[in-house]
Parts: structure tokens; C-alpha cells; sequence
């Protein structure tokens, strides 16, 4: 690896990829090697059951066989139209062993992003979840779309028709298929333009897969076979997919869910020991744990636990924590911690954090709270993860370094520049856009701007969501954005100020926390938006928040005023399904908001 001074880093690998290996390979190994490992637990009528690695392989080739005898043949690109479940990872593995393309999308996609996405893979087939995502590809049916299964009614009669086929002739179509092979398509959520599909082979989910489970720690104690995990992030995200066939790969064992609403009762019941989310999920979680105990008269003493947690992780980083921190650490994790474990299922040691940056208060305090956040960064195009703070090389309010395979290196103009096994074939049917993204020497050009410190990477923005003030200051809009949703009453923001002579931002409520606050300050609820606008005490909590973003940066780039706008920002809209905001689209459709910010006399408007 590179020396701690240069803008280069690099980790070597741990796994190389044979030419003949695939991602099927894992499911294989494991019911041979561990026929009655219980390598998942399912739902079902409110009890988990588990499934036997034996019996998980057995399920994807009886389902990859009714796959063959409806015709599909290798290379033919198959979508896949669901929440996060079981059935997800059956479908995506039964499409491998018949050969075929996995083509993701989300079930929270618009009819003109499914046409899209069907249309540009050229799918032959769909599995889709729900009556009413089987409607929207009906809806946009493509020419060349030829069967539309519907998950929850059509897969014991596509397991029927494969009794024809012969288990041979399904395990040579699965050997057959070899590390070049495309084995998904999956397009990025258009944030910045028209989706684009990348084309992940077997060997880049292969090198991605194994280098992971080869980084320090990650086998022996964040998914051993002895640990679990509950997925509830959406599998059509490279990021929890790939978090998936990691678990898989060591055995670790594997449950779903995407009930949202009863996370918390399933988390319970489940008892994970490693949750994966966005970094909103772990802000929720603290601040409602927060907001209970404020409303119950111990913000004080929360507040107290808060700071302790912070400064007891700040000191790992340090030194060992003095005697008295200790003590007060002991304390307060009766009081305090072992709830907010508890709100986790209790058995949460680990927990993987990605799609945003985390922030370093949060981070701190959660690891202070005895959860450690093991925050990473990659993209689509890198099969997700390039960098991770491992479980013994953590350094919070950075997104790690290299993971083995990857380099890194910053270019002049601060862009992040990756090289790998895990970096992707390029855009399917784009060659142009391709071409923009590599440079002659192989290094793909993520579009994020950084810095290497020691080897450990730290994302500062986006490289097309630079905002450039009148005056010509450069304003990162991201850590601001990112400091204001910690705020409870905040739940989306959006900073502004291209071209403007200061920077802005535009807040929804949240509207949990909101009616709690309504509330404790004898508000009515259902206030209008004028109403909330004009509160005086309301503007001060959120110019609190404001104020406390703006400790961050200089004063150039400070938030000088902000606006509350009607309603909230709804995934499929403005937010993609990992809650990024779909900036260009925002701005277009609150362009009024925008004007009246900069023509307002007041900080809150």
C-alpha cells in the first residue's frame, strides 16, 4: 500500500477470481459442505422458520429448471419487480443457474421508469411481487417481454413445469456459466439524468463477494456462521444484494423483511446480530430514543448519555478511556444504551452503514452506545463496496480504507478514482456514456469528490452537486444536508444556492416528531403550512438546527436562511429507494420555494 502523505492507496487482494467461477458457486459449496446449516429464517404466520442450506439449493434448481422449461436460455435478462423477501433471493439465484441476466427494479418504481428499465434490457421475463406491480409492466409491456410471473402465485407452477427438464441438464447450464458472463443489469436511480444500466459480470460480484469476506474481521467476528442478519434495505440496491451473497458466502444466516412499519417487532423477535441501513434509519432511531426521553423528563439525563457515549468512543480513537469515563460509561449503559440495543433486538453488535455519509457524532455516539458502525462507500458501478472501516481499523466520520482488490486514488480536481476486480463491465447499451467514465489508463471516475488521509477515505460531495455562490465560493451541499436531518423535526432538506449570492436551504417536517412537538407547546395538529411558517418558537428549534450545521463549515458556507415547504419527499419522487434526494428534479418542482427563499427579508420564510 501507498505511503499515508500520497493521494493513492491500495489494498492487495485476498481472493482472485478463476475464470470459471460464478456467483451460484457459494450455494453449491454450502449444501454440500453444510447440507443442514440454517442459512436462512423465513416469516412465516409470525414465526421465523429456518431453511437448510441443502434445502435452499435445492428450491433455486427446481425453480431454475421451470426457468429452462419456459424457455429461457442463457444470456436472456430476466427482471425482477419486488420488495425485499425470501422469494427475492430464490428468484435471483434460480436466474443465475438458468444462465440468464438478473435485471432489478424497484416495486416503488413509476410506470415510465419500468418501461424504461424493461425496455433498455431488453427482458424477456418479470417476476413480480404484487397484483399491482404485475398491472404496471402490463401497463408498459414491451415488445419483447414474453412471460410475467407473478411472485406469490405463479412460482409453485413454474416449479411444476421444470419436472420435465433433468437436474443435469440444469447443473450443466449453471456450469456453463463462467466469470465473464454479465449475471445483472442494474441501473442507477437517475439522480443526475436518465438511468443507466450497469453491467455487473460473475467475477465482479465474485471478487466483490470474496475480497469482503477475506478483509480483517469481517469472517471471524461480523458474519461468521454464527452470526445473523435481517435485511430490510431493498435487495434491487447493490448494496444490500451484495451484503447478502457476503453473509451466504460465510454461512452466516440470512432473513428478510419489508414490513417497515413493524421493523422494530421483527427486529425483537429476530434478534440480529448485524442490522444494514442508511444512515437516515440509525438518525430515526436516535432520535426517537431522544424525543422519548425528552417527553418523559429525562432529556437531561439522555443528554448526559449522549455526550458520555461520544466522548467514550472519542477516547478509543485516542487512548484507552480513563477510569471515570468508564464508570460513567457503565452507568449509562444500564440507563441508557442497553434500551437502544434492545429497540435493535438486543444481539446488535455490528452494524453496516451506506448510500450517505454518517456523520461523526452519530457514529461516535452509537459505538459509545455499544453498536459499531461499520460505515463504507462504493457505487453500482463498483458492485457497492471500495472502502469499509473494518471492526479493528476504525476511523469515524471517514468511510475506511481500500477493501482488498480496491485502489483509490484523488485526482487534482478532488475526484475519486477507483481500480478492481469489482468494477463493473460498463453501461449496457451506452458505450458513449462508458467511455466518459474510464480514462485510457483503466481508472473508473466515480463522480465523488475526497480525500485520503492514512489510507482512510472521506467523501466530501458529489462532483455535479458542487454549488458555486455569486461570489464563486464552492459549497459542498452534502455534510450540510447531512447535519440537518440529525435534527428530529427535520425529515428532508435540500441546500441551494448555485449562482445565488448565499446558500439556502428548504426543510420538510417530519411529521411524527412535528406532533409531538405540536404537542408539548400546545399547538393545535394539522396546522397549515402559513401557520408552521410563522411560528416563532418552531423557527427557533429549526434555526437551532441551522445553527448547529453551520459549526462546520466556513462562513461562506453557512446557511443563511431557510424555508419550510408543504408536504414530505416520497420514494419513486423526489427520493430514490435509498432516500437520496433527486436533486434536479426537486429544484425544478420547488422552484417557487426557491425564488421566495431569496426574496424573503427574515432567516425563516
Amino acid at each position: 500500500m501507498d505511503g499515508p502523505s500520497t493521494s493513492q492507496w491500495r489494498t492487495a487482494p485476498k481472493y482472485a477470481v478463476s475464470p470459471r467461477a460464478n456467483a451460484t458457486d457459494d450455494i453449491v459449496d454450502n449444501a454440500r459442505e453444510r447440507p443442514d446449516h440454517p442459512a436462512f429464517a423465513r416469516l412465516v404466520d409470525g414465526a421465523w422458520r429456518m431453511v437448510s442450506s441443502k434445502e435452499f439449493a435445492d428450491e433455486v434448481e427446481a425453480l431454475a429448471a421451470g426457468l429452462m422449461a419456459a424457455g429461457i436460455v442463457a444470456g436472456d435478462r430476466v427482471a425482477l419487480m419486488s420488495s425485499t423477501r425470501y422469494e427475492w433471493t430464490l428468484c435471483d439465484f434460480a436466474i443465475w443457474t438458468a444462465g440468464a441476466v438478473t435485471v432489478p427494479v424497484y416495486e416503488t418504481s413509476s410506470p415510465a421508469q419500468v418501461s424504461f428499465i424493461l425496455a433498455d434490457s431488453g427482458a424477456v421475463a418479470v417476476f413480480a411481487e404484487t397484483e399491482q406491480s404485475a398491472a404496471t409492466v402490463e401497463q408498459v409491456r414491451p415488445p419483447r417481454l414474453r412471460q410475467v410471473w407473478r411472485m406469490n402465485a405463479d412460482l409453485d407452477h413454474l416449479v411444476a413445469q421444470g419436472h420435465s427438464v433433468p437436474g443435469d441438464s440444469v447443473r450443466r447450464r449453471r456450469s456453463a456459466v463462467t466469470a465473464d458472463a454479465p449475471a445483472t443489469i442494474v441501473y442507477t436511480s437517475g439522480t443526475t439524468g436518465v438511468p443507466k444500466g450497469c453491467r455487473l459480470s460473475h467475477g465482479n460480484l465474485v471478487a466483490a463477494v470474496r475480497n469482503i469476506a477475506g478483509a480483517d474481521g469481517i469472517t471471524e467476528t461480523v458474519l461468521s456462521e454464527n452470526a445473523s442478519i435481517l435485511l430490510f434495505l431493498p435487495l434491487a440496491h447493490i448494496l444490500a444484494r451484495i451484503v447478502a451473497l457476503v453473509a451466504i458466502h460465510n454461512g452466516a444466516q440470512l432473513a428478510h423483511t419489508s414490513d417497515i412499519r413493524n421493523l422494530a417487532t421483527h427486529l425483537r423477535s429476530y434478534r440480529p446480530t448485524l442490522v444494514l441501513a442508511v444512515p437516515r434509519v440509525f438518525e430515526r432511531l436516535c432520535n426517537t430514543a431522544r424525543w422519548t426521553a425528552e417527553s418523559t423528563g429525562h432529556g437531561q439525563l439522555f443528554r448526559m448519555a449522549e455526550k458520555t457515549a461520544v466522548a467514550y468512543s472519542q477516547s478509543l480513537d485516542a487512548h484507552s478511556p480513563a477510569p471515570w469515563l468508564r464508570a460513567r460509561h457503565r452507568v449509562f449503559d444500564r440507563l441508557v444504551y442497553g434500551k437502544l440495543r434492545a429497540a435493535m433486538g438486543g444481539r446488535v453488535v455490528h452494524a453496516c452503514s451506506g448510500g450517505a455519509p454518517l456523520g461523526d457524532r452519530l457514529g461516535h455516539f452509537l459505538r459509545g452506545a455499544g453498536i459499531t458502525i461499520l460505515e463504507g462507500w462504493g457505487l453500482t458501478e463498483t458492485a457497492a463496496g471500495v472502502t469499509l472501516n473494518l471492526p479493528a481499523a476504525q476511523r469515524i466520520g471517514t468511510v475506511g480504507r481500500p477493501l482488498p482488490g480496491c485502489t483509490v486514488r484523488i485526482d487534482p480536481d478532488g475526484e475519486v478514482l477507483v481500480r478492481g476486480p469489482n468494477i463493473f463491465q460498463g453501461y449496457w447499451n451506452n458505450a458513449p456514456a462508458t467511455a466518459e467514465v474510464f480514462d485510457d489508463d483503466g481508472w473508473f471516475h466515480t463522480g465523488d469528490l475526497g480525500e485520503l488521509n492514512d489510507g482512510y477515505l472521506t467523501v466530501t460531495g458529489r462532483k455535479k452537486d458542487i454549488i458555486i455562490t455569486a461570489s464563486g465560493k464552492n459549497v459542498a451541499p452534502s455534510p450540510l444536508e447531512d447535519r440537518l436531518r440529525a435534527h428530529c423535526l427535520v425529515d428532508q432538506c435540500l441546500v441551494v444556492g448555485d449562482r445565488r449570492p448565499y446558500v439556502g436551504a428548504l426543510l420538510t417536517l417530519d411529521p411524527e416528531f412535528l406532533a409531538g412537538w405540536q404537542k408539548e407547546h400546545h399547538r393545535p395538529r394539522g396546522m397549515e403550512l402559513a401557520e408552521l411558517r410563522g411560528d416563532a418558537e418552531l423557527g427557533a428549534a429549526l434555526q437551532g438546527a441551522v445553527d448547529e450545521a453551520n459549526r462546520e463549515v466556513s462562513a461562506a458556507e453557512a446557511i443563511k436562511r431557510f424555508r419550510i415547504v408543504d408536504g414530505h419527499f416520497s420514494i419513486g419522487a423526489e427520493l430514490t429507494p435509498t432516500q437520496k434526494v433527486r436533486r434536479e428534479y426537486v429544484l425544478a418542482k420547488l422552484a417557487p420555494d426557491v425564488e421566495a427563499l431569496y426574496e424573503a427579508s427574515g432567516s425563516e420564510v
